[in-house]
């Protein structure tokens, strides 16, 4: 539950179909497990894209790995860490120059970074249910999982989620106490070699360099640098900028809420400028990219707008960022604040400006996007790409944004993305963790606690099927509480007709 009282309510859909695949066109070799999210708390979702799973609208999808015709891997960008390579550098200096002087290359240097293909995600399964749980008042819901009436043993409160650790890497240090014995008092810290500290506070200096180069301002400003200390990301965003460009660029971030001024304001033109994109980049067909589609994929989002004490001063949930130039749209980042994450959903711009390579440039803006956020909310450290996928050569360059990391599909471990290469090299499929003996830490261990929405009354899913003798879905329910694994399965509200 979010801090203002309110659940996160799904419906399961399964995954046992397979639909056309938005990577390689294989008509039926898509499979993916799916579920509608009439509503969404961003910390849900956080540890549901931490499992794998990724939203299109309304609808969140988890890839069935092992069996779909393409694999899709969650990636991460470590954003403090963050270094621009070589092509990453000639992207913002060929913008600024267009900027400065009007000059437009005349090639597309960006061919095959057009970003997630919008049919990734089969098409029948993203309608929205007939029936709408968000309406119901969450004040006239009943909570009974602390009822006395119910079973003592299935009536036991969801599990408090622990509370969010500084991102740092999987490997998580544990303080185990070391045997009694002989050697050196195990009660003081293991002897260090002096050159050892020197190096390790001349790293931590560095790093604290790097953070506090991060602007404060939509348009980071460049911060002084050492001779000897290479650009930060942020001076090359504004590098060769005079103070009278020929052209105005100006990014804006609006809430994706119909309720917000902006948003509403610049509507009608972010989507006739997401049908030209589709249409000339994509091919799609006029109805397949109207307003209706614009508004389904991209405005409709299940996720709350929140705020928090130690949260981002913009907040929480669902945002276009969006890139005027000249006094008209000509790109829109479509992005989620999560507590931990900045998380990419799509891009869209207009094809006149193909050349200039905006996949790469905005996702660029983004990343120094998210070191602002991170200087704000200490936690939100990461920069999430959505899939990367391997067996899809046009989507490979995404894991050209370093250091980043790959999600293990079975054990939701991180593991760095320089490790997963030779594996993945070897078969789409793969389990990437090396530990053979690790596991999936939040695996789902006691079903009787998974929450469902029931008449409007939360109860443990052992009340339900108690009241609901000879009701076989436990498999089903099973199989959903399993994908979202224990934490995320004793917090959210499966709906149930």
């Amino acid at each position: 539950m979010a801090a203002g009282g309110s659940y996160s309510i799904v419906e399961y859909f399964g995954g046992d179909d397979g639909y056309r695949c938005g990577y390689c066109k294989h008509e039926n070799g898509n499979f993916s497990h799916g579920m509608w999210s009439h509503t969404m708390t961003v910390q849900d979702y956080q540890d549901l894209i931490d499992r794998g799973w990724r939203r299109s609208g309304k609808y969140v999808y988890k890839p069935i790995m092992n069996k779909t015709c393409c694999p899709q891997y969650t990636i991460r960008c470590h954003a403090l860490n963050f270094h621009p390579s070589k092509t990453h550098k000639k992207t913002l200096k060929r913008v600024n120059k267009f900027l400065s002087k009007g000059e437009m290359p005349v090639e597309r240097c960006d061919e095959g970074h057009e970003g997630e293909p919008m049919d990734s995600v089969h098409e029948e399964s993203v309608r929205p249910p007939p029936e709408d749980p968000q309406k119901i008042d969450h004040s006239e819901v009943q909570d009974i999982t602390t009822s006395p009436d119910s079973d003592s043993t299935n009536s036991t409160a969801p599990t408090t989620p622990k509370e969010d650790a500084a991102p740092a890497s999987a490997e998580k240090t544990s303080s185990v106490t070391p045997k009694p014995g002989n050697g050196a008092d195990p009660n003081r810290p293991l002897c260090r070699k002096a050159k050892d500290i020197r190096k390790e506070r001349r790293l931590q200096k560095e790093q604290q360099k790097q953070q506090e180069t991060v602007s404060s301002s939509p348009n980071p400003a460049p911060s002084k640098s050492s001779s000897n200390q290479s650009k930060s990301l942020e001076e090359f965003i504004t590098e060769s900028l005079p103070n009278d460009p020929l052209h105005r660029l100006e990014v804006r971030l609006v809430p994706v809420s119909f309720e917000d001024p902006d948003f509403l304001a610049s509507y009608e033109q972010s989507a006739a400028l997401y049908a030209r994109y589709q249409m000339t980049v994509h091919g799609d067909a006029p109805y397949e990219c109207g307003e209706s589609e614009f508004k389904r994929f991209l405005c409709d989002s299940p996720l709350e707008a929140e705020t928090a004490p130690d949260g981002p001063d913009v907040g929480y949930g669902s945002f276009h960022q969006q890139y005027w130039l000249d006094g008209r749209i000509v790109a829109v980042g479509v992005l989620d604040i999560l507590p931990s994450c900045v998380s990419s959903v799509y891009l869209y711009y207009h094809p006149d400006f193909s050349s200039l390579s905006l996949g790469t440039y905005s996702a660029l803006r983004e990343i120094a996007f998210t070191r602002q956020l991170q200087q704000q909310s200490p936690k939100l450290a990461y920069y999430y790409l959505g899939f990367y996928v391997h067996s899809c050569p046009k989507m490979r360059y995404k894991g050209q944004y370093r250091p980043s990391d790959l999600l293990c599909p079975e054990t939701y471990a991180w593991v760095p993305i320089e490790r997963c290469i030779p594996r993945l090299e070897i078969s789409v499929y793969s389990r990437l963790n090396e530990n053979a003996q690790a596991g999936d830490a939040l695996a789902l261990k006691d079903l009787g606690r998974a929450l469902v929405l029931h008449r409007r009354t939360v109860m443990p899913y052992a009340a339900y099927a108690r009241k609901r003798k000879g009701l076989n879905d436990e498999k089903e329910v099973e199989q959903y509480a399993s994908l979202v694994g224990q934490t995320c399965a004793e917090r959210i509200l499966l709906y149930r007709a």
